[in-house]
């Protein structure tokens, strides 16, 4: 039977540490879906750390964009993180937020037809200020659409918070 659960909150709320732990309550083998694109030697440290906190248990994959590519019927997925995968076809595709936007939600739907239980991993970017960077406004703006057509096909929603999770949904 397919479940969706959406994991959101802010930069270093449990997030992850919460979704490994919970993708491994629900499966004893547990799929790792990471969406990272390794920008620099700081941002592949913290890949890093990811990865040693993971035992052998974890069937690992990374894919930047084409998640549909994967079939995993009956597997328990943890796919992090939407932030990435949405940074990821915000830049291939010039920064324009409706084509990244349905570029997003398509391949959305189709990864998430298999019969599957998928944990997302989120950001909530956009609970801060405005901010007067035209380009992280309109990623803002993305990622927020994107978080919110996530939302409404998740059968459950968590929101983190000094890493307690909080369900909204």
């Amino acid at each position: 039977m397919r479940r969706l659960i959406l994991i959101t909150g802010g930069q270093r709320s449990g997030k992850s540490t919460y979704a490994e732990q919970m993708a491994l309550r629900l499966s004893p083998t547990p799929v790792y879906l990471a969406t990272a694109r390794i920008w620099d030697e700081e941002f592949r440290r913290r890949v890093q750390i990811h990865q040693e906190r993971r035992g052998p248990e974890w069937t690992n994959i990374e894919e930047n964009k084409e998640l549909s590519r994967h079939q995993l019927p009956g597997r328990t997925i943890l796919i992090d993180c939407v932030t990435l995968w949405c940074t990821n076809f915000f830049f291939d595709l010039e920064g324009n937020v409706s084509r990244s936007l349905e570029a997003v939600k398509k391949e959305f739907d189709r990864f998430t037809a298999q019969d599957a239980t998928f944990i997302f991993v989120t950001n909530e970017i956009g609970a801060g200020g405005v901010s007067e960077n035209e380009v992280q406004r309109k990623f803002t703006d993305l990622l927020g659409w994107a978080n919110q057509y996530i939302a409404s096909r998740a059968d459950e929603v968590f929101w983190m918070v000094s890493g307690i999770p909080v369900q909204i949904k």
